[in-house]
C-alpha cells in the first residue's frame, strides 16, 4: 500500500514541476559589485570668492569643467562647490587653502552641505570634495589636488560608492575673473547590479517537496496503525 502511495505522489510533483517552469521570474536588487576605473582630463574654471566669511578667512570656490576629449559615460562635465579655508601664511607671496564641500569643517553651522555633479547625459555622479590648493602670487598660478568621495548617481551610476583623485593647475587671473586651468581626475567607482531574485518555479518545487513529504508522512502513519 505505501508504495502505492508513492507512485501517487510522483505526478503531482511532476506537474508542480511543469507548471513552475512556466511561471515568468521576479527580478529584485542585490549588490554584486561593477567596477569602473577611468581618466579624464577638463579644461576648468575657477572663481573664488574672498568675501564670503572675511573674518574667518573662508571663501567658497566654484570650479566647472569641459572634458578635453569626449568623457568616459558621457561625463563631459562637471561642477564642484566648496567652502576653502586660508591657512597660517609663512610666505606672503603663496596663500594656501583647504577646501572641504562640508561647512561643519570650518565651524561653520547655518550654511548648507555642499557637492559635485559629474553629468552630461543620463549617466551622473555626485560626491563631496575634500582638497588642498596653493595660489602662488608670484607665479601667478592656482595649484591643488584632493579626493571626492562620491555618494550616488544616475543611469549606470545609480547609487554608485568610490571616489575621484584629481591634480589640477590653473593660471591666475585678476580679482573678479575666473582662472583657467587643467584637471586630470581619476574616477574609481562601484555600483550595485541587478541580479535575478530566487524565481516562482524555485518556491514550487519547494512547496511541492514538502508537500509530498506530507503525504508519504500520512501514509507511512496509516500504515504502521493497520500493522
Amino acid at each position: 500500500m505505501l508504495s502505492l502511495n508513492i507512485t501517487w505522489t510522483i505526478p503531482l510533483i511532476l506537474s508542480i514541476l511543469s507548471f513552475g517552469l512556466n511561471i515568468k521570474t521576479v527580478s529584485a536588487q542585490f549588490t554584486d559589485n561593477n567596477i569602473y576605473t577611468f581618466s579624464s582630463d577638463y579644461n576648468t574654471s575657477v572663481i573664488i570668492d574672498p568675501n564670503f566669511r572675511p573674518d574667518l578667512g573662508i571663501v567658497r570656490a566654484t570650479i566647472t569643467g569641459e572634458s578635453v576629449e569626449p568623457a568616459p559615460y558621457g561625463l563631459n562635465s562637471f561642477t564642484s562647490n566648496t567652502y576653502g579655508k586660508l591657512e597660517p601664511i609663512v610666505n606672503p607671496s603663496i596663500n594656501k587653502y583647504t577646501f572641504n564641500s562640508d561647512p561643519i569643517v570650518f565651524g561653520l553651522k547655518d550654511e548648507p552641505i555642499l557637492f559635485d555633479r559629474y553629468y552630461g547625459g543620463a549617466n551622473e555622479l555626485f560626491g563631496r570634495a575634500s582638497d588642498t590648493a596653493e595660489i602662488n602670487f608670484a607665479e601667478q598660478t592656482i595649484k591643488g589636488g584632493g579626493t571626492i568621495t562620491i555618494f550616488g548617481g544616475t543611469g549606470l551610476f545609480k547609487n554608485a560608492t568610490g571616489a575621484i583623485s584629481f591634480i589640477e593647475e590653473d593660471k591666475l587671473s585678476p580679482p573678479g575673473t575666473p582662472s583657467k586651468g587643467l584637471a586630470k581626475l581619476t574616477f574609481s567607482l562601484q555600483t550595485a547590479q541587478q541580479v535575478p531574485e530566487p524565481t516562482y518555479t524555485t518556491a514550487l518545487i519547494g512547496i511541492g517537496v514538502t508537500g509530498a513529504g506530507l503525504r508519504l508522512k500520512q501514509q507511512r502513519r496509516k500504515a504502521s496503525l493497520k500493522e
